[in-house]
């Protein structure tokens, strides 16, 4: 059976220029602490590979389960627009999350867009993803 899917998407204005937002996603110090973080999960291995077809991966400890994250870039022109192919220890289905930044002001617009999610995760999704996103803009003002 095939599962219907749905693009989702979210929007986050940062107080950063696009330099600094885009440098976030690649930098394997930072991600341990904002990507996929939950609160009482702890961060156990990141990687990074930043280049078109090189790979992250940050895996988090969660009530004893290991979540694992895995992506692979298919773009990166910085400061404007990353992309990568995304997949997870829970289904090694492939979807494509495309991160475009733009100015906006002193700071940045920031919308991450989700394809290939299953409808009955949207909303759970759409929630993760904003999640992220507050937690991205937390590190960002703590890492001026």
């Amino acid at each position: 059976m095939v599962k219907e899917t749905r693009t989702v998407s979210v929007e986050r204005r940062i107080a950063a220029p696009p330099e600094k937002v885009f440098d976030a996603w690649l930098d394997r110090d930072g991600l341990g602490q904002w990507l996929f973080r939950t609160p009482g999960g702890t961060t156990e291995r990141v990687e990074v590979d930043p280049q078109v077809g090189g790979r992250f991966r940050v895996d988090e400890r969660r009530d004893g389960n290991l979540a694992e994250h895995h992506g692979e870039y298919v773009a990166l022109d910085r400061p404007h627009r990353l992309a990568f192919d995304f997949w997870t220890s829970f289904s090694d289905e492939r979807t494509r999350v495309t991160i475009e930044i733009a100015p906006d002001g002193n700071g940045s617009l920031l919308t991450l867009t989700h394809a290939g999610v299953w409808t009955d995760y949207e909303d759970r999704t759409r929630q993760g993803w904003t999640m992220i996103l507050e937690s991205l803009e937390r590190w960002i003002a703590r890492h001026p």
